[in-house]
């Protein structure tokens, strides 16, 4: 099993920067593909960017594509996600996540979810 928790969530106004911190505990953190997610009231989770288990591959939404960086280590168990140039879209509770196999971008591929941290983002 593993457990995930967030961190790092808060208020920013447009085009700042904010840092989210994911700190996993249990078995072979490494062996897992880590993502993040968000998900906006009324509105889907979303994929926002993933890395494979040595974190030597990222994939990320278009939308966040250039703006956001994923990032993992391992030998201290944490995923981060450095956003920057925030708009009012990126308003959501952001999520860690981790699979052992599956799509990188379907939520029903993922098997641990952390908590949720809350993103502001104001004008």
């Amino acid at each position: 099993q593993v457990q995930l928790v967030e961190s790092g969530g808060g208020y920013v106004q447009t085009g700042g920067s904010l840092r989210l911190s994911c700190a996993a505990s249990g078995d072979m953190f490494s062996a897992y593909y880590m993502a993040w997610f968000r998900q906006a009231p009324g509105k889907e989770r979303e994929f926002v960017a993933t890395i494979t288990p040595r974190g030597l591959s990222t994939f990320y939404a278009d939308s966040v594509k250039g703006r956001f960086t994923i990032d993992r280590d391992n030998a201290k168990n944490t995923v981060s996600l450095r956003m920057n140039n925030m708009n009012f879209e990126d308003s959501a509770v952001y999520y860690c996540a981790a699979r052992y196999d599956g799509n990188y971008d379907d939520v029903t591929s993922y098997t641990y979810w952390g908590q949720g941290t809350q993103v502001t983002v104001s004008s």
